[in-house]
């Protein structure tokens, strides 16, 4: 299968859900046109900013079928679907499902609950999910952060690339970037390696990296627009500076809480997404006030996404 790499901002899109705690479907066109507006290129939906986890099948499906309703009416944003999961029966329903649906590709994570013991273990269960999609390009989304399942992706790349004719990369989220880089370099740069570790962008700008998958790229696209055009003009004093900002932004998402702190930042850019589920801890609304403050003392109004 020829690979048709991601160059640029892959958001990671968040669910919408209502007061109720249900998925919000019809704001998904508006959100698709958001990113598009702001100059993104890809949404990697129901993963772990998406909450995949804590969706049920049926809901992982209608959000799936609403974002490819987007992708075939306006096509600026191309969608990679995450399917799962620990069950790779579920994960094949999934990906045939998105196959259908029309969509750009799909990813998995490692089975994060009975885990593989080695690279060919998790391989052999990639590739079975991905041959049930042979013309569609399948990623492999490593984040051990989550699933506990730390291998080095040299190993898995050497192992699922003799198994499955449409694997297509890595999405890469964690700071092995020896491993990473190694990745990148394998079979001389055949493979799409997306990395996902937002406040390290400009250090895998240096490696070689292409593509980046991230939660902040849906609401401060500009900032790294901005970070990637002054590492390729050559200057890097202007990018460091750029990365802090974004190292800054990232630091509140710990200061209120961790992930959910995602959504108040959708929030401030005017499109309201409800809440994450639990066991994911949200923002009160007085904090939400001292947040808005915070995100105003940071400076950087120019550098977030504008609807």
């Amino acid at each position: 299968m020829k690979i048709k790499k991601f160059e640029g901002l892959v958001a990671a899109p968040f669910t919408p859900m209502d007061n109720k705690g249900n998925i919000n479907l019809e704001i998904i066109p508006e959100y698709y046109d958001f990113l598009a507006r702001n100059g993104v290129v890809g949404a990697f939906i129901n993963g772990s900013t998406g909450e995949g986890p804590s969706l049920t099948q049926k809901e992982r499906q209608l959000q799936t079928s609403k974002w490819a309703e987007c992708l075939k009416a306006e096509g600026r944003v191309k969608v990679i679907n995450m399917i799962g999961g620990t069950s790779y029966r579920e994960c094949i329903e999934n990906a045939i499902f998105s196959y259908e649906a029309g969509l750009s590709a799909v990813a998995m994570v490692a089975p994060y609950y009975f885990k593989p013991s080695d690279t060919g273990k998790l391989a052999e269960f990639v590739a079975i999910v991905g041959e049930s999609v042979p013309e569609m390009p399948v990623y492999f989304y490593n984040i051990p952060v989550l699933t506990g399942v730390r291998m080095p992706m040299t190993g898995f790349l050497e192992k699922i690339t003799t198994m499955l004719p449409n694997f297509a990369g890595l999405k890469y989220t964690d700071e092995d970037l020896m491993d990473f880089m190694s990745c990148i370099n394998f079979r001389d740069g055949e493979f799409d390696m997306l990395y996902g570790r937002d406040e390290c962008m400009l250090a895998v700008l240096a490696l070689g990296c292409k593509g980046f998958v991230g939660s902040t790229y849906n609401y401060a696209a500009p900032l790294y627009h901005k970070l990637i055009r002054a590492f390729n003009e050559g200057n890097l004093t202007e990018a460091r500076k750029l990365q802090q900002k974004s190292i800054d932004m990232i630091e509140l998402l710990g200061k209120y809480g961790g992930m959910a702190t995602g959504k108040a930042y959708m929030k401030l850019a005017g499109l309201d997404f409800g809440k994450f589920r639990s066991p994911v801890n949200n923002m009160s609304d007085d904090a939400f006030n001292n947040f808005t403050d915070d995100v105003r003392n940071l400076g950087i109004d120019d550098l977030f996404s504008k609807k």
